[in-house]
């Protein structure tokens, strides 16, 4: 029996149905009475075992000189490439692929180990063929983000994107916003110490600096809120009506302080508090728009009767300086006519006296007609 092998064949010899050897490129003969059995395989694709375990060719060390054997065990993958180009991944099992025509390599990863190596290539968990196998998350140039392997933590992420395989450890992200942030407390009702109930708006604006405090604490934000109440009672709560709105500015410096010596409990830096509207009781209002009328009208009257004051004492002064100087007399008399010529037309004068005195008797004389 003549067999022909070309040179990108190789042909697995079985005699009586088991593997013997490898041929190489060439003609072969055998003896036809003894049962030989020559399969073929193209060297251009990955070895057929023609169905036979491949742990029966692994013997022939004549053959593993020609093969890449590669064994990935339950908890990997493989990658594989042919001629430095990814053609597959590799499930777990063993593999045998022809080394002669094309060149073989493997990246074998361990998934017990979620995160991708960052040695690999990200061209290489970039392509589509690796999308069943990877997943990745995202985090902001704003953000960072904790990593957790089986709700535990594992790390803190920086801005960034992060790939990692799927594996049989639990993975997830939390994203924590490193940006200021408000937090707004609306329509707080608290009661002054002259128990006056009021309402009281306010802002609270922080920034978190330390994610991993910030997880520690439970409800963050309701925590922070319920220790802002507490602290806004105690402090108006010490304060009269008049006092809280002579000193509302106060109010966010005494809370920043007591914010401030919490804040490395919290994970936060705190930036600005402050009182943003006092709305109070409609009664109360009344009364106090009725003060600050009352207020303001015995200013008006005040400043009425200085002003009143201040006119008749330059009257008097003019008067007294009018009488000692006769040229002054006389110039007020002229700025008198002058007045009068703007409102009247034509004016006769006849008689004796001064022309202030005729002007007088002139415009009495006018309003009894």
């Amino acid at each position: 029996m003549k067999v022909s092998i070309k040179n990108d064949e190789r042909g697995l010899l079985f005699k009586d149905g088991n593997y013997t050897k490898c041929l190489k490129p060439g003609k072969h003969y055998f003896n036809p009475l003894i049962k030989y059995q020559v399969v073929t395989s193209d060297v251009n694709k990955s070895f057929d075992t023609n169905g036979k375990n491949i742990n029966l060719f692994l013997g022939d060390h004549e053959l593993l000189q020609e093969l890449k054997v590669i064994d990935v065990q339950d908890y990997e993958i493989a990658i594989h490439f042919e001629d430095n180009k990814l053609v597959e991944v590799l499930k777990p099992g063993k593999y045998a692929f022809w080394n002669i025509m094309k060149i073989h390599e493997f990246i074998i990863i361990d998934i017990r180990n979620p995160e991708v190596q960052s040695e690999i290539d990200p061209s290489v968990y970039s392509n589509p063929m690796l999308a069943g196998f990877l997943s990745y998350c995202e985090v902001a140039s704003y953000e960072k983000g904790i990593l957790y392997y089986d709700n535990i933590i594992h790390k803190i992420l920086e801005p960034g994107r992060y790939f990692f395989w799927k594996s049989p450890v639990h993975i997830a992200v939390k994203n924590i916003d490193l940006r200021q942030q408000q937090m707004d407390m609306t329509g707080q009702e608290i009661m002054t110490e002259d128990k006056i109930s009021l309402r009281l708006n306010f802002i609270c604006q922080y920034k978190i600096i330390d994610p991993l405090k910030v997880m520690e604490v439970k409800s963050f934000e309701e925590q922070l809120y319920i220790f802002l109440q507490l602290i806004l009672r105690e402090y108006i709560g010490s304060l009269k009506l008049d006092d809280l709105l002579l000193k509302k500015h106060e109010v966010g410096n005494y809370v920043l302080e007591k914010f401030q010596e919490k804040s490395s409990n919290y994970g936060v830096k705190f930036m600005f508090v402050g009182v943003k509207d006092i709305i109070l009781p409609g009664d109360i209002k009344e009364i106090l728009n009725t003060v600050l009328v009352a207020e303001k009208k015995a200013q008006a009257n005040v400043i009425t009767r200085r002003e009143e004051v201040a006119s008749t004492r330059s009257l008097l002064n003019t008067a007294k300086l009018m009488e000692e100087n006769q040229t002054l007399y006389r110039l007020k008399e002229l700025e008198f006519l002058e007045k009068i010529c703007d409102k009247i037309g034509n004016i006769s004068l006849t008689g004796g006296g001064s022309l202030l005195e005729q002007l007088n008797n002139l415009l009495s004389a006018k309003s009894v007609n």
